[in-house]
């Protein structure tokens, strides 16, 4: 019990002191992509904060052996508005830039309450949820945190098609070795109710808790991983 409590202790001085920082006006980052440990993808994202306004880029190209045969590439976009709590999105675009017709978006009406989505062809209005991030979006809000919430994270998410309810609780402080060198990170896993995938993310603790590596353990047992490559920050 002594040592729970003092790591406990470590966790919670690490959080409190990370989000003393100032969100990054902007940030670079690239990730490489796994799938059962073969690289088939580099994913390039960019974050731009002008004023009270946000836009999140991210652009992935296949990559290896994949690329010799898979040309397609995928842009997710999301913009919206810097609030006091964080990243409030109003738009987001998902595109597969050989193929519209895999395309995906989402509108945000705070106003009126409503989250337009559209796919496949159609449309579908549902109800606009306090707290709402989506897909890109939800990955950037990580850097808002505040102490009592890093250790447990409720709050609902869109992909464009649907919504879901996404719990991450701080499993451990863990050191990770990635591209950029070691790094002190707090791990994350998200609650797995039967039937869903499996999600982990680790969010570097000196880094305005950005994330630098995501992992994604699918009903198969198909494992994704996305690992830090680049992180500049302005």
């Amino acid at each position: 019990m002594m040592l729970r409590a003092l790591i406990a202790l470590a966790i919670a001085a690490v959080v409190t002191a990370v989000s003393a920082a100032t969100p990054p006006q902007s940030v670079k980052a690239t990730y490489d992509v796994y799938r059962d440990g073969l690289h088939v993808a580099t994913t390039q994202e960019t974050y731009e904060k002008n004023g009270d306004r946000y836009h999140i880029e991210s652009d992935s190209n296949p990559a290896g052996l994949l690329a010799l045969f898979v040309r397609t590439k995928i842009r997710v976009q999301s913009a919206g508005t810097v609030t006091a709590a964080g990243l409030q999105p109003e738009k987001l675009d998902y595109g597969r830039l050989d193929d519209a017709s895999k395309n995906v978006s989402a509108a945000f009406d705070w106003r009126a309450r409503e989250l337009h989505l559209t796919f496949d062809g159609r449309s579908e209005t549902l109800t606009l949820v306090t707290g709402m991030q989506d897909r890109l979006s939800v990955m950037y809000q990580f850097m808002f945190l505040s102490p009592d919430k890093a250790k447990l994270l409720e709050f609902p998410m869109t992909n464009g098609k649907k919504v879901e309810r996404y719990r991450y609780e701080l499993a451990n402080h863990a050191a990770l070795d990635t591209p950029l060198g070691k790094l002190n990170t707090l791990h994350l896993v998200k609650h797995r109710d039967p039937g869903e995938n499996g999600t982990e993310v680790w969010l570097a603790a000196d880094r305005n808790l950005f994330p630098v590596k995501l992992l994604i353990l699918e009903n198969d047992g198909t494992k994704f991983e996305q690992i830090i490559t680049r992180l500049e920050f302005k």
